[in-house]
This record gives C-alpha cells, sequence and structure tokens, in this order.
C-alpha cells in the first residue's frame, strides 16, 4: 500500500464528517442503520464501522445499544455560524443586485502550488495546477484581487473557454459547477488585512493610502470531503457584503470513488 495514499476508511471516514456537517443533521438526530450506510458509500460493514469508531471517538456521533446512531457534535468547517449556509458564487450575488462583473489582469496558468495549497490537497509542493489570478471589477470599479487554485486532475472547460468566461465575470465556483464537480460545502476564513499603494493589491485596488480591507481564505470540498478549490481573495472596502447569504445546498451522501493507482 502506498504510505502516502489515504485508505479505505479514511475515506469513508471523511465522506461521513462532509455529510454530517452540511447541516441537514442536528445533535440528536438518528442515522440510517450501518447496512444502509454501507451499501449507500459502498463499502463493507467493517470498514463502515471503523470509521464511525473514529467520529465516536471524536464525539461527533453517539451510539446506543439497541437504537441505534446519533448525531453528537457536528463540527461545521467554516468560521461563520449562521447566516452563510448556501453557497453561492459571487457572481450570482451581482446578478441578483444588478452589479456588473468584469475583470482586469487576468492570468490563467499551471503553475506551482507552494506549501499552501499543497498542504490543502495533500500534495507535494513542488506539483503545478491550475491558477486563475485577477482584479474583480464591479460597475468599473475595482472592488476585489482573487486568487484561484484547482486541485490537479479536475479537469474544466478549454483555457480559450476559461478566459471568456472570467472576463464576462463569472467565478472559479461557476466553472467547478460547469464541469460537474459535486461541490458540497466551503471552509471560509476571514481577516483584517492593511494595503497601500506601493502594495500589488493595493494597486491592483487603487488605493491613495494604508487602507484596511478584508481577505478571505476559503477551501470548496465535494461531497466525498476532499477538497477541490482554495482560493484567496482580497476585497476592498465596502466590496463585499458580509450580510449576504451565501447557502450550502445540503449534501447528499453518494458512493465513494476512488482513482485508480
Amino acid at each position: 500500500m502506498d504510505a502516502g495514499r489515504p485508505s479505505l476508511v479514511d475515506d469513508t471516514e471523511r465522506a461521513l464528517r462532509a455529510w454530517l456537517v452540511t447541516g441537514s443533521h442536528k445533535p440528536g438526530d438518528r442515522l440510517p442503520p450501518e447496512l444502509e450506510l454501507a451499501a449507500t458509500l459502498g463499502v463493507s460493514r467493517g470498514t463502515l464501522r471503523t470509521a464511525l469508531d473514529r467520529l465516536e471517538d471524536a464525539g461527533e456521533i453517539t451510539r446506543r445499544q439497541g437504537s441505534g446512531t446519533y448525531v453528537g457534535r457536528a463540527e461545521r468547517p467554516t468560521a461563520f455560524r449562521e447566516g452563510l449556509e448556501v453557497l453561492r458564487p459571487y457572481s450570482e450575488l451581482a446578478d441578483r443586485r444588478g452589479v456588473v462583473l468584469s475583470v482586469r489582469d487576468l492570468r490563467i496558468a499551471a503553475a506551482r502550488l507552494g506549501p499552501g495549497a499543497a498542504a490543502v490537497f495533500g500534495l507535494e509542493a513542488d506539483g503545478a495546477a491550475l491558477t486563475v489570478e485577477r482584479t474583480v471589477v464591479a460597475d468599473g470599479r475595482p472592488v476585489a484581487v482573487m486568487r484561484d487554485v484547482v486541485r490537479p486532475g479536475i479537469e474544466l472547460a478549454p483555457a480559450e473557454t476559461l478566459q471568456v468566461e472570467l472576463e464576462a465575470g463569472r467565478m472559479v465556483l461557476d466553472l467547478l459547477l460547469a464541469a460537474e464537480v459535486p461541490v458540497a460545502f466551503a471552509a471560509t476564513r476571514v481577516r483584517p488585512r492593511l494595503v497601500d499603494p506601493a502594495d500589488q493589491v493595493g494597486r491592483a485596488l487603487g488605493v491613495t493610502g494604508a487602507t484596511a480591507v478584508l481577505e478571505l481564505t476559503e477551501v470548496m470540498h465535494d461531497t466525498a470531503g476532499e477538497a477541490v478549490q482554495c482560493s484567496t481573495d482580497v476585497f476592498a472596502p465596502d466590496g463585499i457584503d458580509l450580510g449576504v447569504r451565501r447557502n450550502l445546498e445540503v449534501a447528499l451522501l453518494a458512493p465513494l470513488v476512488r482513482a485508480a493507482k
């Protein structure tokens, strides 16, 4: 066995955890019987039980003799608790508000992962991945600098199509969904950041002095819990309204698909 490759138990544990954190289950809810869960995932009952043992040890499920398995402490992988449940691309939010999006300084290339993205995907830092960098413009005003890295192996549209879509203000999430990647949830963190006119980001956003901005780092996961995209977005003041709901579609438990060696 490849020591660096997750085991089937690891994949089962990750899929169950991703399913539990989507919001469709609350602490105390009863889960389907083990036979049903194993059949849905396409794994043996022994593999399922080992994965459930791990979740029980973490307090994420509880088992009651003769009664069944129940949700314990369902951990949501996001810095937000409520109000951002449904995952939507920013392009859709702009459409709803009648805002016209476009981009400047668009770069689409296979670039080195680097330690940050490599850690997200569990890959080597020297590997290459599709990377999209651009300045997003809303109604003629620069509002964000975005950098997205797509997990190696995910096939999106041809480069010329990607360029047309991105220049029209589409987001990488739009492109993932168009490629039928089963995006289920996103882990998002928001931090304040200071930029000035000498910074690359400051120049792109057109700031005239030291300016406080918001930096969002986000990792999107599929229904099996695997990271499929990571991004760093820096928003100009008033460039994003965190009161807008970015809802999360409830992910369904799906059979595991393991890539062939």
